[in-house]
């Protein structure tokens, strides 16, 4: 397969979509539920695709043969521990780390009572996965947005699943046992950048956007944004949240 493009903002499967825009979908499909590796032309599912294309199934449909192909389940779960395809399952169709041990309770019980397949479906079928992509938006990755009920631990945790463009989930270790076993955060570690060096986060700068309720009998709400250096991220994270402001947004400046 050609290179699969990169997914900095969500992709959307339009109706009466060009075959350009098709492909770009299928492409961040296969991206985003398989982990980023090198996809051969004859591990794509053609006859998904054609369903896809003539508008039979949705994005979700889709993603969903994509997570139960043979190819799915030889990354993501013959080879590696029940925790880990958790962890990946939870990465790829959701687009964020593990909320907690039950959750993983949670699904270890569901696969060992009801397959595969029923394991797969929980994630589609959930509200979340509703919420945040309805039928045609291809997951992404969510972890650096702020979201109700949802504690700051899991940006730190989001970092360590969410490795960057260059890297795929071929690890076979799962990386949140600990964390979630304690109920604490993951220091989050820079992904190698090669033989040419190691890449560092502490060197950049992150603009967190934020909507705030202001005064006033209208109670409007207004929107800002700040840039803060990576030691400073999680203390200013903490203030915004103390002051009232929700974090709608996380991203690196470039």
């Amino acid at each position: 397969m050609a290179n699969l493009v990169q997914v900095s903002e969500p992709v959307e499967l339009y109706p009466n979509a060009s075959e350009e825009d098709l492909q770009i979908a299928i492409r961040a499909v296969y991206r985003q539920v398989l982990g980023n590796p090198h996809v051969l032309e004859s591990d794509r599912l053609t006859s998904a695709e054609s369903l896809l294309r003539n508008g039979e199934i949705t994005v979700r449909g889709f993603v969903g043969q994509v997570a139960k192909s043979a190819l799915y389940r030889s990354l993501a779960f013959e080879s590696v521990p029940q925790y880990r395809f958790i962890e990946l399952n939870c990465k790829h169709l959701l687009g964020r780390p593990p909320a907690d041990r039950a959750e993983i309770s949670e699904h270890v019980q569901r696969y060992s009572e009801q397959g595969y397949e029923a394991e797969i479906d929980s994630y589609l079928d959930s509200d979340e996965y509703i919420s945040n992509f309805g039928e045609n938006i291809v997951p992404y990755c969510c972890s650096n947005v702020s979201r109700a009920g949802v504690a700051n631990v899991s940006f730190s945790r989001g970092f360590a699943i969410e490795r960057g463009y260059a890297s795929s989930d071929r690890g076979k270790s799962a990386q949140l046992v600990y964390a979630l076993g304690s109920n604490s955060a993951v220091a989050i570690k820079p992904p190698s950048a090669g033989r040419g060096g190691a890449y560092d986060n502490t060197g950049k700068r992150f603009r967190i956007s934020v909507s705030k309720a202001g005064a006033g009998p209208r109670f409007k709400r207004s929107n800002m944004s700040c840039e803060v250096a990576f030691d400073q991220l999680t203390q200013r994270i903490q203030s915004i949240h103390r002051s009232g402001g929700k974090i709608v947004r996380v991203a690196e400046v470039d």
